[in-house]
């Protein structure tokens, strides 16, 4: 039993908006993910950490989860800035139980044990250009306490593992917010999607201030998901 993740899988099996448009490495990259998944056993598990379809809603999402459901392995998905189709936990379990999904589960407000390993996260935040100061703090503050409701859902778990969609730390900004409440819990590793192209170069990977961060992006690890 071994532990995965991947972000950003941008599936547009029911709505047309192919990402080959954002260059050469995205072509065909449905058929990249599905061979990058065959790394996985049945009993593995891994972490989607955001923008996994671009549905509008999850009826137009259908088709990109049933794709997800038919890869290798267990599935736990977190929302990313471009989810649109996200809804309450209930309505997304309601929805996956109602078509026959049955490989993925939704990280949000709780945390999964797999292998003694406490799986925590929320989406996170970089304040955003166009927001106001009081959107952006608004924002912050939502993700500071389902972060710390997830963390504090892992009890005395000794591995924490936080998963999120931003990235806490470029070498542009910090979120110095969300990584205040992982030391707070003991959480020393950081796994995050978010940034593509051009902005694979401002990522953080590696040690910095005691936390471990990897990132993700689909088209950083060319499709094929990462063993954490």
């Amino acid at each position: 039993m071994a532990l995965y993740a991947i972000g950003d899988l941008h599936l547009s099996f029911g709505v047309d908006k192919p990402m080959d448009v954002f260059g050469s490495g995205w072509v065909n990259y449905a058929e990249k993910i599905k061979a990058g998944f065959q790394c996985l056993k049945p009993d593995d598990l891994c972490v989607l950490c955001g923008d996994t379809s671009w549905g509008m809603n999850l009826k137009e999402s259908l088709k990109d989860f049933r794709f997800i459901d038919s890869l290798p392995g267990k599935k736990i998905i977190l929302k990313g800035n471009h989810d649109y189709w996200w809804e309450t936990v209930t309505k997304m379990k309601a929805f996956f139980d109602a078509n026959g999904i049955k490989s993925i589960d939704i990280l949000h407000n709780n945390s999964f044990i797999y292998n003694e390993t406490a799986i925590c996260g929320t989406r996170g935040w970089l304040n955003e250009e166009g927001y106001s100061t009081e959107q952006n703090d608004k924002i912050m503050l939502r993700e500071i306490t389902r972060l710390r409701t997830s963390l504090k859902s892992a009890g005395d778990s000794k591995a924490k593992l936080c998963f999120f969609h931003y990235p806490l730390r470029t070498k542009k900004a910090v979120c110095h917010e969300l990584i205040t409440v992982m030391n707070e819990f003991g959480a020393k590793k950081c796994i995050y999607g978010h940034l593509h192209g051009d902005g694979h170069h401002i990522a953080i990977r590696g040690e910095a201030d005691g936390i471990e961060y990897k990132m993700v992006s689909a088209d950083y690890i060319n499709f094929i998901p990462q063993q954490v």
